[in-house]
């Protein structure tokens, strides 16, 4: 056979709550941004004049379920 030996694997260290806390806001913050363009940046609630962001984002509004037209 063979003398191949495992050598064991060291256990992984648990990432502080205080340094996770701050991306995981961010990554919040994000995405209710993205999906306030996708989902109602649009007619009375636009914050951009123009049908640019909407036009960039409205196959992603159907596939989402979001009504546009």
């Amino acid at each position: 056979m063979s003398d191949i030996v495992l050598k064991p694997i060291a256990a992984p260290t648990p990432i502080p709550v205080g340094q996770i806390l701050p991306w995981a806001v961010f990554a919040g913050l994000m995405l209710l941004l993205v999906l306030y363009f996708v989902g109602a940046e649009e007619g009375a609630t636009a914050l951009i004049s123009g049908s640019y962001v909407h036009e960039f984002v409205h196959d992603g509004r159907h596939l989402l379920g979001f009504p546009c037209h």
